[in-house]
Formats: C-alpha cells, structure tokens, sequence
C-alpha cells in the first residue's frame, strides 16, 4: 500500500495541526456570537401601515391582521420587544434624514420630499406661501445651500470600526448632491440608493425601470444590472445583495451595520407572483392582492436574513431592529375606501392623525429583550440615532450644531422604563402641502404629551385636541371641554418650535408667517 507520508513521524504532527486548527474553527465561531461590539440590522419598510401585519400592535386582533401573512414578523417579536406606540414623520425623506442625524423636522427643516436639486415638492395652496425648506436634504459638508449639515449615523459608526452597509431606498438628498449617494454620508457600501424615493418598477424584467409607464428616468433603481431581464422581484433581489454585503464582513470578523431600506411597499405596485394569487384567492381585489403580496414577500426577506445571521453563527450578537419610515398609503392609490386602510387609526401617509405616524416596531436583542415582550412607551423615529450609537458603544456623541433631539431606548429594550418617559412630548412640523386632501392632512404642527395630542393647522382649520387612550381612532375633538390642556399643549409646541427656529408658512394676503396660536376658549 502507497503512503504519501512514508516518514511515520509525521503522523502526530499532523494530529495535533488538525486538532488546532479545529479549535480555531470553533473559537472564532464562538467569538462571533460573544464580540463586544455587536452587529446592528435595521430593517425599515418604505409606507408600510400599523396594521399591514398579521402581528397586532393594538388591544385586539383586526381584520386587517388577519387580511396579511407575516410569519417572520411574528418571529422577530417572539424573539424580543415589540413597541405599540413607536412614530416616525408622516412623509419619507423628513422621517429618513431624523433617523441619520437624530433631530427632529423641524429643526433640520428638510421637512417634505426630496428628488431634484433646488426643487420644491409642496404642492400649491389656495392661502399659503411654503418656505425655503432643506429641500436638497442631508449634506455633511457646511455651506451647501438648501441642504442640512450634520453628521450621519453611518459616519459616526464608520469611526467605531463598522463596516456600514446601505441597501434599497436613500432618499436622503436631492440629485446632484452628496446625500443623493449614500456613501457621501458615511456609508461604505451603497446597493441599489439613491435620490428617488420610489421604484420605477419592482419587476427585473422591466429593469427596476420606469420606462414601463413612461415615467422619468429619475425613478430607475441603479445598481441591479445583474438582475435586469430577469423574472425577480426588487425585494428578494436586494435581499440576496444584503446577504453578500453581510458576509463579506462576517468574513473579516468586523462588525456591521446594515441598514436594509426596502423599496416595498410604496408605489407603483406590481405582481409578485409568489404571493400574489393566494390573495386574490382570498377574495382581494387587484390593487388590494398586489399591496399584500408586496407586504408578504417584505417579510420573506426578514425571513432571509434572520435565516442567514442564524446560519452563519452570528445572531446572538446582532440587534435587528425593525420599522416603517411613515403611516400606510391611505389617501391615493389603494383599492377601497380611501383612509380606511389603516383602522382603528384614522387616515394614513400625509396626515398628522396616527394613521399617517404611528408605525409597526420591533426590536429584538439577544440576551437583553425579553422574548414575547411589548410596550407602550412611545419613541419617535429620531431616537433610533442615539439608541443605534448607544448600542455599539459610542459615548457622548456630538452633533454639528450642538444639539440631539433623539432620546436613546435602550433602557426601555432592557425592560426599565422610567415613569418620566411616558409623560416626555413628542412633535411633529409639516409646514408643506403633501397635496391629497383627507382627515389631518395638511400643514400643521402636532405635539403629544402622556394620552394628550394636539395638532395645530396653518391653513385656518380648527386646532384638534385628543385623548389618545379614550380614542385611538381620534374622531372627537376635546378642545372645547379641556381648553386648559389645549392651551398647554400649544404652548409647549410653540416653544419647542421657537427653540428649533422652525420654519411656518406665509400668509398669502399678508406674506406673515402664521405661527401657532393659542385655542380660544
């Protein structure tokens, strides 16, 4: 018998070369799950509803919860806190340049949309005049006109020794400027980001491309040319390249943070075929079967990389962190009644009512979220900055400008919650026009305080108070009978905005700014 090994005295060495490297094998397994730094997923929806869930985020199950399927969903808030009562800004980009920059609206005062470099969104008003926002978006170099200039959340983790990861919808800044790339705002990797903030098609056999309907050209997703022609959807193609972003980090035993920004489940919608017919097999119409297959093949991709961080050893050491940049689509392009989508809340995207700023959440976070948990203490979209930052380990972060609106929930991911936080305002500053008419749609200001919402209009409409734990659905305004809490609240949101130097929309007749004003008795 042949032996490439006719030196016996090799055989031990060989041995104990095979048992070390074995234990290196296993080591560096172990060392994923226990690195102190942890991996970060944060997984935001684009226009997805409070109720566009199988899992219920209210008191009972609806018939919405029951219209959708979302296993994965469900798995994530068995594994950790689901938040009732989590808000992001009732439009997109205001809800996405919070997030990177923990500041609220109206202080970094890119306050609607973005696309075209130097372009306003507001749609014109009969009364008003709309100010000179940050309608170019977020901008890390000072001086940029129309942008705002802070540091982004992917920079401040670049310096941690993250290895940043962007996959889907930026929607940061306009064309033509450095927030339009995601890298240009600390981003290591881009796949699939840049100024539009909707797909031209979610259907690789159109491209990703809006030449399908004529549309401009502005709107196709760049970086997929892979996946051109081919019978594959946005979602599970974006999927497939988080995975590979993941894993070239996993590889070089550096920590990540991935921030997955699906296109799904904003317009136009499209036929997913894996789901799509079991829908209308439950009786959907057209519109209504897309939207949900859309929603369901969302949750397919959690699914993925659940699956993923599970398979290659690292998920008890990343945080996922799941949420949706705004309230669901309610006022325009949905099948059935329009601002009804969203129920028990009332109206959806656009509106200063919880249907358009009260989003799904969930945060799961191995060995500190107790599986199964929920609360319903409210955070605001801008507090996931300063909770991501806490998380990996970057102290006393300092903002350009000096200031951080956005509280860290970490505590309240460990289960201590501090009776002060409940009572802690939360506020909103939308002195645009989205253009859709519908309940708390418009220019305004709101502020919530404990159960206590108010929400102040700019264009002559009746300031709304209500109480949130009496009617969630906010159909009866209590202004009269509690003027004194009316009052307050208005206060208190005239404050915050003189301290944010908020911008207001201008009176046509008169060109004056119209401010908040305290409700009459």
């Amino acid at each position: 018998m042949k032996t490439h090994f006719r030196d016996h005295r090799w055989i031990p060495i060989l041995i104990l070369l095979w048992f070390f490297c074995s234990r290196v094998s296993t080591a560096a397994a172990q060392d994923r799950d226990t690195q102190v730094a942890p991996n970060i997923v944060l997984f935001l929806v684009d226009d997805m509803g409070w109720q566009d869930t199988s899992v219920n985020f209210g008191t009972e199950v609806t018939p919405l919860n029951r219209r959708y399927r979302t296993p994965n969903m469900e798995r994530l808030a068995a594994s950790g806190l689901k938040f009732t009562q989590a808000y992001a800004c009732s439009v997109c980009s205001p809800t996405r340049v919070s997030l990177m920059t923990g500041l609220n609206a109206a202080r970094h005062r890119v306050t609607n949309w973005t696309l075209k470099k130097n372009a306003t969104n507001d749609r014109p008003h009969p009364t008003l005049k709309f100010p000179k926002w940050n309608m170019n978006g977020l901008c890390p170099n000072p001086g940029v006109e129309g942008t705002v200039h802070a540091k982004a959340l992917p920079a401040f983790l670049k310096e941690a020794g993250y290895h940043t990861i962007h996959v889907g919808k930026a929607h940061f800044g306009a064309t033509g400027t450095a927030g339009a790339d995601p890298r240009g705002i600390g981003f290591d990797v881009n796949i699939g980001g840049h100024a539009a903030g909707g797909p031209g098609s979610y259907l690789g056999k159109q491209n990703f491309s809006a030449a399908w309907r004529n549309g401009d050209r502005i709107w196709d997703v760049p970086g997929l040319e892979k996946y051109q022609g081919q019978d594959i959807f946005l979602t599970e193609a974006l999927t497939i390249e988080s995975i590979a972003a993941m894993d070239q980090a996993i590889d070089r035993a550096k920590p990540f943070f991935l921030y997955l920004s699906h296109y799904a489940v904003h317009v136009p919608f499209a036929v997913d075929h894996r789901f799509y017919q079991s829908y209308r097999g439950q009786g959907l119409e057209h519109i209504e079967a897309m939207y949900a297959a859309i929603v369901e093949g969302m949750d397919k991709s959690l699914g993925d990389i659940l699956d993923h961080l599970e398979s290659r050893g690292i998920s008890k050491n990343t945080i996922v962190l799941f949420m949706s940049d705004n309230g669901g689509l309610s006022a325009s392009g949905r099948g059935g009644n329009k601002h009804t989508h969203n129920k028990p809340l009332s109206s959806g995207k656009g509106s200063a009512h919880e249907g358009g700023i009260r989003v799904p959440m969930i945060a799961s976070w191995p060995g500190i979220t107790a599986p199964g948990s929920q609360t319903d203490h409210p955070v605001i979209i801008e507090d996931f900055f300063s909770t991501i930052l806490e998380i990996a380990g970057i102290k006393n972060p300092e903002q350009i400008g000096g200031v951080i609106d956005g509280i860290s929930f970490t505590n309240t991911l460990r289960g201590n919650i501090e009776s002060t936080q409940s009572e802690r305002p939360l506020h909103w500053h939308f002195p645009n026009h989205w253009g859709p008419k519908g309940p708390g749609i418009g220019p305004s200001s709101a502020i919530r305080r404990g159960d206590w919402k108010l929400i102040h209009y700019y264009d002559g409409r009746s300031t709304e108070l209500f109480n949130l734990a009496l009617d969630i659905g906010e159909s009866k305004n209590r202004t009269r009978q509690n003027p004194k809490i009316a009052k307050s609240l208005a206060a208190e949101l005239r404050k915050f905005l003189t301290d944010c130097e908020a911008q207001y929309p201008l009176k046509k007749s008169t060109g004056k700014a119209t401010t908040i004003q305290l409700p009459r008795n």
